[in-house]
């Protein structure tokens, strides 16, 4: 039985692992989108969310709990500047993994697409709700105006003038 077993080793000792999950994590931060295997991905997922949801509150004991997690500076600025801002209201759930429709050469590994979720414009609609037009459904029977409707034409002062 698996009881207790949260984490996914990754066929590596601790120290390499904690190196790989810090790089990918930086990479992640500072491209937006990363491609991995499947495996390597959820364990990244489970590494870098709580890190985001740290850069929510901008002090420098988080900023230092984070360093300690990436030891990247330029990824730390990147994360409290730009990507905290974008996730400022979003309650979780910062990652999306997209699978690919193709393995890895090699080994054959099933291979994915980790994204912050924020960045995607595909997904979030941000190009779709500015390039389409409101249109309204209505027939041609409606779309003409009926006699009754329409209002008698007044006589202009002018007219009054020359009777």
């Amino acid at each position: 039985m698996r009881h207790n077993k949260k984490i996914n080793h990754l066929g590596r000792k601790s120290a390499h692992r904690k190196a790989m999950l810090s790089n990918m994590a930086s990479s992640l931060i500072l491209n937006k989108r990363i491609i991995t295997t499947t495996a390597k991905a959820k364990a990244l997922r489970m590494y870098v969310e709580p890190l985001i949801t740290r850069s929510k509150e901008d002090n420098t004991a988080n900023r230092r709990l984070v360093f300690a997690y990436l030891q990247n500076k330029f990824a730390v600025t990147e994360l409290f500047r730009e990507v905290s801002t974008k996730v400022a209201n979003r309650p979780g759930g910062y990652t999306r993994i997209i699978r690919m429709p193709f393995n890895r050469e090699g080994d054959a590994a099933e291979m994915c697409m980790m994204e912050l979720v924020d960045y995607n414009d595909v997904y979030t609609g941000t190009e779709k709700k500015a390039a389409k037009a409101k249109t309204t459904r209505r027939s041609s029977k409606k779309a003409a105006p009926k006699a009754e409707e329409t209002p008698a034409v007044e006589a202009t002062p002018a007219e009054e003038v020359k009777e």
